[in-house]
């Protein structure tokens, strides 16, 4: 797949994984404007913090991305920070662009400094292979556990041409709704301001990247960067109202990157798809299914196609969000499982059929208001605890 017009990109072996590639580069030769999401957690990694503040220097104009896998560079200190601007300055000396118009990410171990002498010497020979079909090789580039690589794309029509929004991402564990929840990174030949970015990345990321879980952690690193290299032509996107098709492509992209993120998670087999519906507000739906996403009780049973029923309305009761027990209901698929808060009757092996899918879609009717709100989340089983248990060794 070619990325839109106006950028480049490559993925090479710098040398801090043993065998596999592990340095990627995006390149906008004529710059592009920027938006980007960064993680909440407050051990941000230093290439999030030196990213955030370039984004704010420039005005959200960005040449290059580098990013690197196989080191978080999180939680590193002085040193960490060090290593990020030297790996920052040269790169821009290699571009000829200010600093602040490099955009960092990095994933990988916690704890451990980025190797920057081996990604300083690297960065020529990543420059050499920058190619408009060079986003296969960027998308291996910045794996860690996951299976294989995720790209999407899609069209738009903006003052009557035909545009492309190209996204490729990387995530399989630490995924959880708190801002961006994992790397990725979205091109687009679209004419349009930082300002409009902004909205357009959020709007996209509310029913997309934040709507997905599969262990309940954020990670120090999680990034998202959307670029416009404005090569379609036609009038600058402005104001956050304009745009529909754009917006409507933008956030189809985010969707099937962050499903794909929740069918890669760690050793997972399984995916329930959670809708939660009646609730006194938006706010308390998903605080109704976060705790369903994240309980480890429902995720066991949702790898052994258990369809224990008990555990989700279990972990409902606990959310936090005010209903009356007498008013929920339950389905799997179309079948009732608990209807007036009491169980409905039905036969255990058509639930249990519905439970074995590859698909599990979940749908908890609180009866007590409008608020709704849908989350996508994965089974736990024993390959999540071996890849986690060794990780590091």
């Amino acid at each position: 797949m070619k990325l839109p017009n106006g950028f480049l990109a490559s993925g090479i072996r710098s040398g801090i994984r043993k065998r596999r590639p592990d340095l990627a580069i995006v390149l906008a030769p004529s710059g592009a404007a920027a938006a980007a999401l960064f993680t909440k957690n407050r051990f941000s990694a230093a290439p999030v913090s030196l990213s955030r503040a370039a984004l704010a220097r420039s005005g959200g104009k960005v040449r290059a991305a580098v990013v690197n896998s196989g080191c978080a560079n999180a939680l590193t200190g002085e040193k960490g920070a060090g290593a990020a601007r030297r790996v920052r300055d040269r790169a821009a000396r290699l571009f000829g662009c200010p600093p602040e118009e490099i955009f960092l990410a990095s994933t990988g171990v916690i704890g451990v400094p980025l190797p920057d002498a081996r990604v300083r010497e690297a960065l020529p020979a990543a420059i050499s292979r920058l190619s408009p079909s060079g986003l296969e090789a960027a998308s291996l580039a910045i794996l860690t556990t996951d299976a294989g690589p995720k790209v999407a794309s899609a069209a738009f029509r903006h003052a009557g041409k035909r545009g492309r929004i190209v996204g490729f991402a990387k995530g399989a564990g630490m995924i959880h709704p708190d801002m961006a929840t994992m790397l990725a990174f979205l091109m687009t030949d679209a004419p349009a301001s930082p300002k409009f970015l902004r909205a357009a990345l959020r709007e996209a990321a509310d029913s997309s990247f934040h709507a997905i879980s599969v262990d309940g952690d954020t990670s120090t690193n999680d990034t998202v960067l959307l670029l416009a290299s404005g090569k379609l032509g036609g009038p600058e996107l402005d104001r956050p109202a304009e745009g529909a098709d754009f917006r409507r492509a933008l956030a189809a992209v985010c969707r099937e990157l962050a499903e794909m993120i929740v069918r890669d998670g760690e050793g997972a087999s399984r995916v329930m798809a959670i809708e939660i519906r009646g609730a006194r507000s938006d706010r308390e739906a998903k605080l109704a299914a976060h705790a369903v996403a994240t309980s480890p009780l429902v995720k066991t049973a949702l790898a052994g196609g258990d369809p224990n029923w008990g555990r989700i309305l279990a972990a409902v009761g606990r959310s936090g969000a005010k209903f009356s027990p007498k008013r929920v209901s339950l389905r799997a698929g179309s079948l009732v499982l608990v209807a007036g808060g009491s169980p409905a009757e039905y036969r255990e092996r058509d639930a249990a059929r519905i439970f074995s899918r590859e698909t599990v879609p979940i749908t908890i009717d609180l009866g007590s208001g409008p608020g709704q709100a849908s989350l996508m989340t994965c089974d736990l089983g024993h390959d999540y605890v071996s890849l986690n248990a060794d990780y590091r060794s």
